[in-house]
């Protein structure tokens, strides 16, 4: 009799599992949260605290044997209840204290002055360079162009690390929203046309 249920229960996992596609989405949502999180870092914005993970339920005794088979043969269908992406490495933390020290420093002062701005594509641009006196003008652009390349690296980094490279234009694309939307009150950016706009 054990053998005959052992033998069913395998064809009936056996079958689950066949029948079973995992979807892989952008978790959108969670990466605007994470976008908006890093950002607030960067430009010392109030960020609000992560939630506490959840921890699953433990199993009520007397289980059926099958629904245990079940959870383990698929344990990402409880997980995708509460989808999540992950910021947080070593590589992104580095690149996060260099954008915040820019922030602080060199960028910040260009984008005050308007002659940097936000792009639609979430890196930052020279927009009026006659808003730079002529001897900062190299500083200002090696500032810019340190900042995209930590941009770019960032995005590739959040990719990455959530094991979808494919995922990094729409990373870059939930982060340019954030950084238009968490710009200062005077700061320029690119609106969907590309025309520069002020906050």
């Amino acid at each position: 009799m054990r053998k005959r249920l052992y033998v069913i229960l395998t064809a009936l996992a056996v079958t689950l599992v066949g029948c079973v596609t995992i979807n892989v989405y952008f978790p959108e949502a969670a990466a605007q949260k994470a976008a908006d999180q890093f950002i607030g870092n960067v430009l010392d914005q109030a960020a609000p605290a992560a939630p506490a993970p959840k921890t699953p339920k433990p199993a009520a005794d007397g289980a059926q044997p099958s629904a245990m088979l079940l959870d383990l043969l698929i344990p990402a269908a409880q997980a995708a209840d509460v989808p999540d992406i992950r910021i947080q490495t070593s590589a992104t933390e580095a690149i996060r204290a260099r954008m915040h020290a820019r922030f602080q420093g060199t960028l910040g002062s260009l984008l005050d002055s308007g002659a940097v701005g936000f792009t639609r594509d979430g890196m930052v641009a020279m927009r009026d360079a006659a808003k730079v006196p002529l001897s900062a003008r190299a500083q200002a652009n090696a500032t810019v162009a340190d900042e995209n390349r930590d941009r770019a690296a960032l995005y590739r980094e959040i990719a990455n690390a959530n094991n979808h490279p494919e995922w990094e234009s729409q990373i870059r694309a939930t982060f340019a929203r954030s950084w238009i939307e968490k710009a200062r009150a005077g700061w320029y950016y690119q609106d969907a046309a590309g025309a520069w706009q002020k906050k």
